[in-house]
């Protein structure tokens, strides 16, 4: 399935620049980024909060457009791609998982994950949304809604929505951000597992040098520049 992607990296970024704001106000963000990460990788982003970290991801998922260079993700190249195809794209190819959480709060667990899926055109998607939830151990609550889940499990549930289409690219903002540590090690692991499982590149920004540690590569964001990260 990912035959295709094995010919260059999953995530190519060339001279990307991101300016945000209006005016006066505006903050360039994103300073000459180039990156490149391989196919199956797992690389860790860390760096001080405000450094661009989560612009970067955004960017890197179709949900910012870089003023300058190219964006290339899972073989295609986002900047030259509308927003319609960029949707298409991003439920595809990419799954996401933020601090927050992000579900929403009239959908079932079940319906979280496989309403995303329909969207996606993705067939059988209530079949792969209770697969997925079994996988991250939510069997039993796939009829539940978010405010009957505790931190963990919901966050289980964002990651069973992420990974449910077999993205070729996770990305996960700070996963353990609102989670205690115990339930943050376990949600880090089934994160590890999914993006093993499917074969998938994962990005992980995280505060945690430990966390970042458990990737296979460390890259450093300092006030909008990267560079890789050592020891």
């Amino acid at each position: 399935m990912n035959d295709h992607s094995q010919a260059g990296p999953a995530i190519a970024l060339a001279g990307v620049n991101l300016s945000l704001g209006q005016g006066a106000a505006r903050v360039h963000i994103l300073k000459d980024i180039d990156l490149h990460i391989g196919t199956g990788e797992a690389v860790g982003l860390v760096g001080p909060s405000g450094s661009g970290k989560s612009t970067l991801l955004m960017v890197m998922a179709g949900l910012e457009r870089a003023d300058t260079g190219n964006v290339t993700v899972a073989g295609a190249t986002l900047n030259k791609l509308d927003e319609d195809a960029l949707a298409r794209f991003r439920g595809r190819n990419v799954g996401i998982v933020f601090q927050s959480f992000h579900l929403i709060p009239t959908m079932t667990a079940l319906e979280n994950v496989a309403v995303p899926l329909e969207l996606a055109g993705i067939a059988d998607a209530e079949a792969r949304a209770r697969a997925e939830l079994a996988s991250v151990g939510l069997a039993a609550r796939v009829d539940h809604y978010p405010a009957q889940l505790s931190g963990g499990e919901q966050q289980r549930v964002a990651l069973a929505r992420a990974s449910a289409a077999g993205p070729k690219l996770l990305l996960a903002d700070e996963p353990t951000g609102n989670l205690d540590a115990e339930t943050g090690r376990q949600v880090i692991d089934l994160l590890f597992d999914l993006a093993g499982r499917h074969g998938a590149t994962l990005l992980l920004i995280t505060h945690d040098p430990a966390l970042a540690s458990r990737c296979s590569r460390g890259v450093e964001m300092l006030d909008g520049r990267l560079r890789e990260a050592h020891g």
